[in-house]
């Protein structure tokens, strides 16, 4: 008897509970038109993941390009990122690596829906290596896709060409093509 009315409880609670709870489905898109990249907003995000590969060597990379930037015209952001890599390649020690690059991010007007719009970035920079010492060039030309998820938040994926040199005596350029997925927080600006 004791069973009984033990089940019955628990089952009467988990009746009550299955039915106050309200399932929503998880917002994918926003509809956002040019609000977020207006002259005088602000974005701050980056890349979280970014694999390359060299096509001098059979080395490998791996990347972490935090950013923020400020809308100097409606789609035009210029700002500054911060640079953090990975390189390993065959039977030599990886290579801690780090910088700095100011960007320029044009949004293309063609071709944008309403929750996406796709972008170009350029970066020039410095960076150096964890076994080196100084400073040496780093260059990117990237492409790209931004998907508002909400009317300030976009998940962004990148493609696109980077050159960066380690500042190891003897080294040289280390140029590729990279894949990225990041996110950006858009904040509006005082008008």
């Amino acid at each position: 008897m004791k069973r009984v009315l033990l089940f019955s409880a628990l089952f009467l609670v988990g009746t009550f509970a299955a039915n106050a709870q309200e399932i929503n489905k998880p917002q994918t898109a926003a509809n956002v038109g040019m609000a977020p990249i207006q002259q005088g907003n602000w974005m701050v995000g980056g890349s979280l993941g970014s694999l390359g590969y060299s096509f001098e060597g059979e080395n490998f990379n791996i990347r972490v390009e935090p950013r923020a930037g400020y809308f100097i015209s409606d789609g035009v952001a210029i700002g500054l990122g911060l640079l953090g890599s990975l390189y390993t390649a065959p039977e030599s020690d990886a290579v801690w690596g780090y910088g700095v690059a100011p960007f320029v991010r044009y949004y293309f007007p063609e071709g944008a829906s309403s929750t996406g719009r796709f972008f170009a970035q350029g970066d020039v920079g410095i960076s150096g290596s964890s076994p080196g010492s100084g400073a040496s060039l780093a260059l990117g030309a990237n492409v790209g896709y931004a998907h508002f998820v909400t009317n300030s938040v976009a998940l962004e994926v990148t493609a696109g060409y980077n050159y960066s040199k380690a500042t190891v005596s003897g080294s040289t350029g280390q140029n590729g093509l990279g894949v990225a997925l990041g996110f950006q927080i858009y904040l509006p600006g005082q008008r």
